[in-house]
């Protein structure tokens, strides 16, 4: 079975992620998305709900049987050891659900959306590593300009993701989203041009510097 090629795309929370994987979908690749994957699991029956509520307790499910998501993600963001625990219970799954997704297409290529893709070491599903970047400044802006979180609500989140340093060390390519729309059109037009290239090229010996970088 021949699969498609697998382009990870990550970035920092308000990098812009969503708008540059609404490209690509539009442009009829596959796109398969982590977050999408993460809030299915936790629908009222699923397992991995069960676990979390015996892991946190009955108080993090509000009066309609859902998930309370803003108290959960207080909770994981002030405690480090809370935070591995509820990953141990999604990451395998989420993981999993993404390995079956991508054997059932037949495309030249897909488009695999993990925010967390260096915190969650799923770099051995990947092909190839897409980074959409943007300056820290710009971030904090878009953050409080979409979530409404405060300064010291926004330091908590992006202390416990992986550095803008780090995603970029494993980058093969990167969109920068410090301009216009028109600008990050272009961009993506270019790379699934790119990645249509790559993927009729075949795995041959000669694009192995087109894998993902690997961190120390």
């Amino acid at each position: 079975m021949v699969l498609p090629l697998k382009i990870g795309l990550t970035g920092g929370i308000a990098s812009g992620k969503t708008t540059v994987s609404n490209h690509f979908a539009q442009l009829g690749v596959p796109v398969i998305d982590a977050d999408v994957i993460a809030h299915a699991l936790v629908e009222p029956g699923q397992p991995a709900l069960e676990l979390i509520v015996q892991t946190f307790g009955p108080e993090i499910i509000n009066n309609t049987d859902q998930l309370n998501r803003a108290k959960l993600r207080k909770k994981i963001y002030a405690n480090r050891l809370d935070r591995q625990r509820l990953e141990a219970i999604l990451h395998p799954r989420i993981k999993k659900n993404m390995q079956e997704q991508i054997a059932g297409l037949h495309d030249a290529y897909c488009l695999l959306s993990i925010p967390l893709l260096v915190e969650t070491g799923m770099l051995d599903i990947v092909d190839r590593v897409l980074v959409v970047d943007c300056p820290p400044q710009l971030q904090e802006q878009r953050i409080k300009a979409r979530d409404g979180l405060n300064s010291k609500e926004i330091e908590q989140i992006i202390k416990v993701q992986a550095t803008r340093e780090a995603r970029l060390a494993i980058a093969n390519d990167v969109i920068y989203n410090d301009s216009n729309l028109d600008n990050l059109q272009k961009q993506v037009l270019a790379l699934h041009q790119r990645y249509c290239e790559l993927s009729n090229a075949g795995d041959d010996p000669s694009n192995v510097e087109e894998r993902p970088k690997q961190t120390e």
